[in-house]
């Protein structure tokens, strides 16, 4: 077990005072309570907060937001806790203000195709209050984080090839400001030319400018038809091509995701699959019943060019369900296939074109410096994760796992790419914001940040 990073506590006694006659009982000190807001997926160890609260309305976040304001303190929004690059780790302690509890779907207007909702709702969450409207929200991290943190970090997951990512699907943002205003952005209407975008300002912030208390997302309409497909490769080199070549020519696949040798065995034994452990190409179909089946067919000529084996479809839904799943659990597969490991963990992404060659120079990163690691990705649009298994109490490990992953962000951006896709800056992707922005971008990010 890591220890716990303590910090000097900044919560004076007239700024304890002021949080508990907020929150009353929703205000804690507690240790365990500290520490589970102090820690996320990322491999970093428990930087706790000096104490935690959990609102209820935006009014209570701008209270907060006020008091912390006028007395220096620390302010950190926390969702779902599921981030994986240490984005809510209190690094200089002060106040978690816990966002859960406002899961409130204010309303859902099927008319418009739009749901309003507060920062807490999660995506299973909202879906499930869909089902009898005939819409769906598509944006799919895996993780079943929430709407406000996933705005946050301008999530995207395994339906962007299609649908896009959080930053084109929110309409209108309600934003608590550092010093305790409650800020409108956007409005209901699919398009504006008034004034400056600052709902897309806001989106992908990671609460540096300030912390969502509601949103204005967009729905879909839930497809006539649905079907999936998986198909196997001797290589990675003729997968990630495959996929290169299925985006050219302009195929509207919903999903395309890639997953490598490693991680199709870890999926096999956490999932009990037997898929073959090959690198392996996952597919879903949306539209209508002959538009998916023209979609498949096209997909399954591109792939038999290179070499695919065994595409086989998955029209029922719990095949469906099952290979998603399973996808989904890749990431804890891999973390379980090493007990005691954390996951290092990388998303960089570049245009499609680069995608092959970077992936494989990402792996070889990793056997050079001898790091166990699996790949997976979201091919179609250009991005793929890196997961680096590594001791946390092994410095030369984490060491050379640091190494193989500054290799493989620097060739990313050399390539034009970025440093993440989808997972954000949080911690571990500082070092490289220099070199993928200019010193005048940064020198610009900073002032906007001072301006909020």
């Amino acid at each position: 077990m890591n220890p716990i990073i303590s910090s000097s506590s900044r919560l004076n006694q007239e700024a304890l005072a002021g949080l508990q006659a907020i929150f009353g009982d929703r205000f804690s000190t507690a240790q365990s309570v500290r520490e589970h807001h102090g820690r996320d997926e990322s491999f970093y160890a428990c930087m706790p907060p000096d104490a935690v609260a959990f609102a209820l309305s935006a009014e209570e976040v701008a209270a907060t937001a006020a008091l912390c304001n006028a007395h220096r303190i620390p302010l950190i929004a926390f969702g779902a806790g599921s981030s994986v690059e240490g984005h809510l780790l209190a690094v200089k302690g002060g106040l978690a203000v816990d966002l859960s509890r406002m899961n409130r779907i204010v309303g859902i207007h099927a008319e418009d195709a739009i749901a309003v909702v507060e920062p807490g709702v999660t995506r299973t969450q909202l879906n499930n209050a869909l089902k009898d409207s005939g819409l769906f929200f598509p944006i799919d991290p895996g993780a079943d984080a929430t709407l406000g943190g996933m705005a946050a970090t301008r999530a995207s997951g395994t339906n962007a090839v299609r649908y896009g990512t959080m930053r084109d699907n929110v309409l209108a943002l309600k934003v608590v400001t550092a010093d305790g205003r409650i800020v409108s952005a956007g409005t209901k209407a699919k398009k504006s030319s008034a004034g400056y975008d600052l709902t897309r300002i806001f989106i992908g912030s990671e609460g540096t400018l300030g912390i969502i208390t509601e949103l204005t997302v967009k729905l879909y309409p839930l497809p006539e038809a649905v079907s999936a497909a998986v198909c196997s490769f001797s290589d990675v080199e003729h997968a990630i091509t495959a996929a290169m070549r299925i985006m050219q020519n302009g195929i509207p696949v919903a999903r395309i995701e890639f997953l490598d040798s490693h991680a199709v065995h870890c999926i096999n034994v956490h999932c009990k699959l037997a898929l073959p452990a090959h690198p392996l190409l996952l597919f879903e179909f949306h539209g209508s019943e002959s538009s998916v089946e023209e979609q498949a067919e096209a997909t399954r000529l591109i792939v038999n060019d290179h070499y695919a084996s065994g595409f086989e479809w998955a029209t029922r839904p719990e095949e469906r369900s099952r290979l998603w799943t399973a996808r989904h659990q890749a990431y804890f597969a891999i973390l379980h296939s090493r007990p005691g490991a954390r996951i290092m963990t990388t998303d960089c992404c570049v245009p499609i074109s680069r995608l092959a060659d970077c992936l494989l120079a990402a792996r070889r990163d990793c056997e050079i410096n001898g790091i166990r690691h699996a790949v997976i990705g979201h091919v179609g649009d250009g991005n793929f994760h890196v997961l680096m298994l590594v001791d946390p109490e092994d410095a030369d490990e984490t060491s050379r796992a640091e190494k193989a992953n500054t290799s493989l962000v620097n060739r990313a951006l050399e390539m034009g790419g970025t440093c993440t896709g989808e997972h954000g800056i949080g911690l571990h992707k500082i070092p490289f914001m220099a070199k993928e922005h200019s010193e005048d971008a940064l020198d610009m990010m900073r002032s906007i940040k001072r301006a909020f």
